[in-house]
């Protein structure tokens, strides 16, 4: 932090130049030249140098002003000269201060005042306490304090907690009682693995008796070992206290909040940092940081030589921490999390409230806290993208929920071969018959007939590719330029040049769903998502594919997720594609059930993608819910109101949030 220029501010130059002749001479002709060669000794650390410029002992006003330096642990100290008024043989001088107190600490500013008096060997400053600063008195010293606000909770939208509490072991010292302070605080990082700067920056400016910890450790990681080196330490301490660190459910989207020797934080976290902060480092603990762990009040404080504090100097209030409040619902969540583990491997489920896009749950496996992509991961979503494809088949008149489209088993197109799932075709299908069936061929077929700028169109209405954001990192997918008729078949079946991430297709099938594209919400009193994102779409399109998507779950390839008295909607599909550098099946389930709009993608081997994993997934999800979770929104123009199969989701809706 550069210190900010106060008036007439002491700098190199000629009135350092003539501050230095001046001082070579016998005696100091004006009280200005002795303020201004004092000064400038005290702000270059020239500390005896400074002292001979006052009434006092030599080494004891150096050892005063060194002190004072490192009690404020002061990263830079500059002076200005003030008003100076001479009466006779004594004069009075002002001048104006900034204390720099370090990277994240505020910057001190204060006016000093100091008594002159002319005897034989010219001007000299009348020493005292109080020419520090003008309240500090005999036998008192200077002190930073810190009062650290307990970091915010992370909420759902019931206000439940979705971080749960640690328990943690502080290793901290007690400056007063440090044999040597470098020594003791260098030896217990050395102990820890921790970076001894921060540690040492903190301890420097402290209240000398007040424990100050400077290490967190869970309890559980702490070793007995470890414990009984660190009491060796003279000076070191331990207490044990609890702190909201782990999240209990939806890791990857809450994040990880460092804290613990496990972290090595300070070498991890670029922006301030103080030894013993807890600091988001992703999730949504990382993009509210300032919010959750607030700002401590500091405040400089007088201390007497019991370390009993005297006066308060100046006092900087810090900002209180506050709760976040997410959109998630934990019960959804966990049941998103539950409902993965039908997985063979690595994959997502996102569910969202189609009425407003605001994110249900947001479940990845592993559920680890790096695992995010849930709204990062980008695939090539296949026939699942046919939800969008036959939007533009509609809305282009290319073609109509009736109109017989060819479902070969395989066809070529601009020298590329396209060939359905199951390498068999469909006898004179409708288009809803192909939509059902997720027909590759015939969707690839209609690329000609749609053309590029009606598909993009669409994907656009459907915001994929499109500008919206989280307050986390997220992806929207990607639409990119087509180069002829064999990439536009491509893109059709959502291939190639087609990419989208969970919660992209989680909020196309919410599209449906509604009637309206709403951008996503995470998190509840936050502008979470660029303004007016939320658009409507034509009635014309979102009835008949609301009839498609029924008709998949109903006779056609989804159709192992027919369950629940609230009929279910989807499109799945499967697509081999290379994922991190390795060959893998891309297993879709895309769709809603009432309000409740969803997507799964699941990460599977080549050999296994004829199992329906995503499928199984997502059925198990709508079936666990609890009972009225799920809403009917109402009879609508081409949605069938029955529905067979087991006992999924109720009708009171989702819990209000």
């Amino acid at each position: 932090m550069s210190p900010r220029p106060l008036h007439r501010f002491l700098a190199a130059g000629t009135g350092v130049a003539m501050a230095a002749v001046l001082t070579a001479c016998a005696t100091q002709p004006s009280p200005e030249v002795t303020v201004r060669a004092f000064l400038l000794d005290w702000q270059a650390g020239e500390y005896e140098s400074a002292a001979r410029q006052t009434t006092g002992d030599v080494e004891e006003v150096a050892d005063a002003l060194e002190r004072a330096h490192r009690q404020l642990d002061l990263a830079a100290l500059r002076f200005g000269l003030g008003r100076i008024r001479q009466n006779g043989k004594g004069a009075t001088a002002e001048f104006d201060v900034q204390a720099d107190l370090g990277i994240g600490d505020p910057v001190w500013k204060y006016t000093g005042e100091m008594s002159l008096g002319r005897g034989a060997d010219g001007w000299r400053i009348a020493w005292s306490p109080s020419v520090i600063h003008p309240e500090l008195s005999e036998g008192e010293r200077l002190a930073v304090s810190y009062d650290v606000p307990d970091r915010g909770e992370v909420l759902d939208r019931n206000d439940e907690p979705l971080v749960g509490e640690d328990e943690l072991t502080a290793f901290g010292v007690v400056p007063a009682e440090l044999d040597g302070m470098r020594d003791g605080v260098v030896a217990l990082a050395d102990l820890l693995g921790e970076d001894p700067d921060p540690m040492l920056a903190r301890v420097r400016s402290a209240p000398p008796e007040e424990f100050q910890p400077l290490v967190l450790l869970r309890k559980k990681d702490v070793k007995s070992s470890v414990l009984k080196k660190a009491k060796k330490i003279s000076g070191v301490e331990t207490t044990d206290f609890t702190m909201p660190l782990t999240p209990t459910t939806a890791a990857g989207v809450v994040g990880e909040v460092a804290g613990t020797v496990e972290h090595n934080v300070s070498s991890r976290v670029v922006s301030t940092y103080q030894a013993g902060d807890t600091v988001g480092l992703s999730g949504l603990q990382n993009a509210f940081q300032q919010r959750l762990a607030g700002t401590a009040t500091t405040e400089v404080v007088t201390l007497d030589e019991d370390g009993e504090q005297t006066g308060v100097l100046e006092s900087w209030p810090g900002a209180q921490s506050g709760s976040l409040a997410t959109t998630l619902d934990t019960a959804a969540q966990k049941t998103a999390e539950n409902a993965l583990t039908l997985l063979p491997g690595t994959g997502y489920l996102v569910a969202l409230d189609a009425r407003t896009g605001e994110i249900l749950a947001a479940a990845g496996r592993p559920d680890d806290l790096d695992n995010d992509g849930a709204f990062t991961e980008e695939y090539e979503p296949g026939e699942a993208f046919t939800i969008v494809s036959a939007a533009a088949a509609l809305q282009s008149g290319a073609a109509k929920p009736d109109t017989k489209v060819p479902c070969d088993p395989e066809a070529e197109i601009d020298g590329r071969t396209f060939a359905t799932p199951n390498n068999t075709g469909l006898w004179e299908p409708s288009l809803t018959q192909d939509f059902a069936y997720a027909c590759t061929t015939a969707f690839a077929g209609l690329g000609e007939g749609v053309g590029e700028s009606a598909l993009r169109s669409a994907a656009e209405d459907f915001g994929i590719g499109g500008g919206w954001r989280l307050s986390v990192p997220s992806s929207s997918g990607e639409f990119s330029a087509l180069g002829g008729e064999g990439d536009t078949a491509a893109a059709m079946v959502g291939r190639d040049h087609v990419k989208a991430s969970p919660l992209a297709m989680a909020l196309v099938a919410g599209a449906v769903a509604d009637g309206a594209w709403h951008a996503p919400r995470l998190v509840r009193d936050a502008a979470d998502t660029e303004p007016g994102s939320a658009h409507d779409l034509p009635e014309q399109t979102v009835v008949p594919l609301r009839e498609m998507m029924r008709a998949a779950v109903v006779e056609g390839g989804a159709s192992r997720a027919n369950l629940g008295p609230v009929p279910v909607h989807g499109q799945a599909a499967s697509v081999k594609q290379e994922v991190k550098g390795e060959e893998r099946a891309v297993q879709w389930f895309v769709g809603y059930q009432g309000h409740v709009a969803f997507a799964v993608a699941a990460e599977v081997d080549p050999a296994m993608e004829w199992d329906q994993y995503a499928i199984s997934a997502g059925s198990n999800f709508l079936q666990n819910l609890p009972f009225g979770y799920v809403e009917d929104p109402g009879a609508r123009p081409g949605q069938d109101g029955g529905a067979a199969g087991a006992a999924g989701g109720g009708a009171a809706g989702v819990p209000a949030g």
